[in-house]
């Protein structure tokens, strides 16, 4: 089946600032692509082209295998889409705000519509000029997860939240995910990400520095060892692939390199393990080891 979001090779230039430099990553039916990278790296720059809001300087950026610029409007047909921050008529109520983004749309499930409004504990006959920033995205979320799309594209949409609506909006796309549909999630909460995406996709400056699964991803960095021995476990300093060593009486704390990590533990068999644990690297590692610095 072909991908539903494809880019390769994208670039866009503001002036002689060149904020995406061949962009390249996809998302396939069914998966959940988690999109991160700081402020001003180019995430909001590749949504905002995927969308046919701003037109794109070179390479091929498709949905739904149609040209974004070309089709925007079939393709808009099919997606569902959040900013990080939704402005809204303030004349209008939540509830005639959500009611005209479903019309927009040409329909949605007004049953859906109900349970989120009373899940997000949204007052609808408020009016917009009243609403705090997470009453809006409330408004924005509810009118994108009460249509049945094909693809969902999430830029920052817990912007202003509180964790616990943020529970609540990772579990209706946990929901959105297993009936099959494409998200690509836009998000510096690096826990929410980790929760949801079945891929991750690391922007720095506008270039792609890292792409795959979370557990490919972890191949590439170390995971955090504490280990307690009945011998000297200073000797743990010496074998290949440990870093970062610290030590505690007999226990010790190290960073190791995967592909050690079996010679790490045979080393340590010969002190006599009492305690062994092995922790793989969190989304915010990988994520802090590009950025760092």
């Amino acid at each position: 089946m072909t991908e539903v979001v494809k880019v390769h090779g994208l670039q866009k230039k503001f002036g002689k600032f060149q904020a995406l430099k061949d962009v390249t990553f996809t998302v396939e039916p069914g998966e959940v692509v988690g999109f991160i990278g700081p402020n001003g790296a180019g995430k909001s720059t590749t949504i905002r082209t995927l969308l046919g809001i701003i037109k794109r300087d070179a390479g091929n950026v498709e949905i739904f295998g149609k040209d974004v610029w070309k089709d925007s409007l079939d393709i808009h047909k099919r997606i569902s889409y959040v900013p990080g921050d939704v402005s809204l008529w303030g004349s209008l109520t939540g509830g005639e705000i959500i009611d005209l983004f479903l019309k927009l749309h040409g329909g949605g499930d007004k049953q859906k519509r109900d349970y989120l409004i009373k899940r997000f504990e949204l007052d609808p006959k408020k009016k917009a000029k009243g609403y705090s920033k997470g009453n809006r995205q409330k408004v924005g979320l509810i009118a994108a997860l009460s249509v049945d799309s094909d693809l969902y594209i999430f830029d920052e949409p817990t912007s202003g939240l509180d964790p616990l609506m943020e529970a609540i909006f990772q579990e209706e796309v946990e929901k959105i995910k297993e009936s099959g549909k494409s998200i690509l999630l836009s998000s510096h909460i690096l826990s929410e990400v980790e929760r949801l995406a079945d891929k991750v996709v690391i922007i720095r400056q506008g270039e792609i520095v890292e792409t795959g699964t979370l557990d490919d991803l972890r191949h590439l960095a170390r995971s955090t060892v504490t280990l307690e021995t009945e011998g000297d476990v200073a000797e743990m300093n010496k074998v290949n692939g440990v870093f970062d060593f610290k030590q505690t009486d007999n226990q010790a704390t190290f960073s190791a390199d995967n592909q050690y990590l079996n010679e790490i533990l045979m080393e340590a068999s010969k002190l006599g393990v009492k305690k062994f644990e092995s922790v793989p690297p969190t989304l915010e590692d990988l994520f802090m080891r590009h950025y760092e610095g």
